[in-house]
């Protein structure tokens, strides 16, 4: 597929430069024309990166042209090709990276790698057909249970598992060189509103949120060295959500219409640029309000507070060890 992006829409106020100016950028699942991921990739570009890193999987001919369309333009850019999902495959593009960012590595990794789902209702029984026999339907049934669920793994495997191992990656080798990073995590808003059959997509954007904070924690006194935050968007306009963007029963209890990758770039480019104290640990949705012509689009932190509450009942009457009673009866 020929590049096809409005590569000028991509170059933001210099208020928002200070998001990627002179930094190494690695963006994972940034090889896709259209998609999110090479939004991040030219909004990062035609606003002061260094060096921008285009990773991919399978979109290999999207991911080349970009490149090539950075070069263009007169940025330093690399493709990397590599399957987060797979250990080895990813220990193995470290040095590369390292040495396309000139022995330095990366300064800012965007973890935007990602699936979703064609949709299914989690949890229901599929509607019986006429004349299906008992034995046809339990066929039926049980494949459609298979390839399901499997869809579903696919969409875990590669928001978590890539996440863990990008975030185990990169922030080893800050404390190792002892060199500041920042780690962003896209997520969506459907991790705290869920929509309707898209239970894997849904559940993988949730387990993305404390990451930040796992972080944090096993960091330890290293923690001051990397910088940690999650993104939640709204719908925007890519080929994963393409077929939607004309269905206002999919997106429109959240937004009035899709963003375009570029309009949610600039959003994540302003906010990229506030101090990073003010980033570190945060979830930040990013809520689309307005008409279509007229959308306005605003950021707002969303804090994970765990509520906990006592039982009545259990406190009053506590087990207690070791116990005189002996076993209960």
């Amino acid at each position: 597929m020929a590049f096809t992006a409005p590569i000028d829409n991509f170059r933001f106020p210099e208020s928002s430069r200070g998001a990627f100016a002179g930094k190494r950028v690695l963006i994972t699942g940034s090889g896709r024309d259209g998609g999110i991921g090479q939004a991040f990739a030219l909004a990062a570009a035609m606003n002061g990166a260094k060096v921008v890193g285009v990773h991919f999987h399978r979109s290999y001919r999207d991911g080349f042209d970009l490149v090539a369309k950075l070069r263009e333009h007169g940025v330093k850019a690399f493709a990397l090709q590599a399957d987060v999902t797979n250990m080895r495959d990813l220990w193995a593009s470290r040095g590369y990276v390292v040495d396309q960012m000139d022995g330095g590595g990366p300064d800012l990794v965007i973890c935007n790698s990602g699936l979703t789902e064609k949709g299914y209702r989690f949890g229901r029984a599929l509607p019986e057909r006429e004349e299906e026999s008992r034995a046809e339907r339990r066929a039926r049934v049980r494949q459609s249970f298979i390839d399901h669920l499997e869809e579903s793994r696919t969409v875990l495997d590669t928001k978590i598992d890539g996440f863990v191992a990008m975030t185990h990656l990169w922030a080893g080798e800050a404390v190792y060189h002892d060199r500041p990073l920042t780690l962003v995590y896209v997520s969506s808003r459907q991790a705290i509103d869920p929509g309707i059959a898209v239970p894997g997509y849904v559940i993988a954007n949730w387990a993305v949120l404390p990451l930040p904070r796992v972080l944090q924690v096993n960091l330890g006194r290293s923690s001051g060295l990397v910088n940690a935050c999650c993104l939640m968007l709204p719908f925007v306009r890519t080929g994963m959500t393409e077929e939607f963007a004309d269905n206002p029963k999919v997106f429109g209890r959240w937004q009035s219409r899709m963003l375009e990758p570029f309009e949610a770039a600039r959003a994540v480019t302003r906010l990229l640029s506030r101090p990073a104290p003010e980033l570190d640990l945060g979830s930040f949705e990013l809520l689309v309000e307005g008409e279509p012509a007229a959308v306005r689009l605003a950021w707002s932190q969303v804090h994970l507070d765990v509520r906990e509450e006592t039982l009545d009942w259990s406190i009053a009457d506590p087990l207690v060890y070791p116990s005189d009673s002996g076993p209960a009866s």
